[in-house]
C-alpha cells in the first residue's frame, strides 16, 4: 500500500495555475511545476498523470475563481452600465497592479496553440459561453427598463461588448497609457 497524500491537490493545482499563467503552458517545464508546488517529479505525475492534465485542472481553477467573482459582480444590485464599466474598470487596476502583466489565463489559453487541445478548447469556450450569458442578461435587463437602448438585439450588444472586453484584456498586457485603456471602457458603455 502506497504512502498517504501529504498535500492538498488544491494547494497544488493553484500553485500550477499561477505558473502557466505566469509562462503559458509551452515554456512551463515540469521542473517548474515542480518547484512551485514542492512536488517531486513523481508525485505529481502520479497526482495528475500529465503537464496536460495539471493545465487542465488550473484552468478549471482559475474558472471557479477569477471568472466566477466576475459572474458574480455582474449579478450584484446597481445600473446596467455602471456594473459593465465597473466589470472593464476592474481589469483594468487588475492588470496594471500584475508586474508580469499576466492578463486573463483563460484568453491566454485560447490563443497559445502548444497547449491548446479539444478539451483545453472546450474549457474556454465555456468560460467564454458563460460571460456572454450573463452580459447578455444584463442587457436584456437595461433593455426592458430602458437604460439601454432596444435597437439591437441583446446577444448582438452582448458579444460586442464581451470582444470590447477581451480586447482590454490583451492591450493591458502590452500597455502602460491607462487613458488608452479607460477610452475602451468608456466606448464600450457608450456603444451600449
Amino acid at each position: 500500500m502506497g504512502r498517504p497524500r501529504e498535500f492538498s491537490d488544491e494547494a497544488v493545482v493553484d500553485a500550477a495555475m499561477e505558473v502557466f499563467w505566469e509562462k503559458g503552458y509551452e515554456a512551463t517545464s515540469t521542473q517548474d511545476l515542480c518547484a512551485r508546488t514542492g512536488l517531486g517529479r513523481g508525485s505529481l505525475y502520479n497526482a495528475f498523470g500529465s503537464k496536460h492534465r495539471l493545465y487542465e485542472e488550473a484552468i478549471r481553477r482559475y474558472a471557479a475563481t477569477r471568472a466566477d467573482a466576475q459572474l458574480a459582480m455582474l449579478a450584484e444590485p446597481g445600473s446596467v452600465r455602471e456594473r459593465l464599466r465597473d466589470l472593464m474598470l476592474g481589469v483594468i487596476d487588475a492588470d496594471m497592479a500584475d508586474p508580469g502583466r499576466r492578463g486573463c489565463l483563460a484568453l491566454n489559453a485560447a490563443t497559445e496553440a502548444g497547449g491548446r487541445t479539444e478539451a483545453v478548447a472546450g474549457l474556454v469556450r465555456r468560460q467564454f459561453a458563460d460571460l456572454e450569458q450573463a452580459l447578455c442578461r444584463l442587457v436584456e435587463i437595461g433593455q426592458s427598463t430602458g437604460e439601454l437602448s432596444r435597437g439591437r438585439p441583446p446577444l448582438q450588444v452582448a458579444r460586442a461588448f464581451q470582444s470590447a472586453y477581451y480586447g482590454l484584456r490583451v492591450l493591458a498586457k502590452v500597455t502602460d497609457d491607462r487613458n488608452a485603456l479607460l477610452d475602451v471602457v468608456e466606448g464600450a458603455v457608450a456603444a451600449l
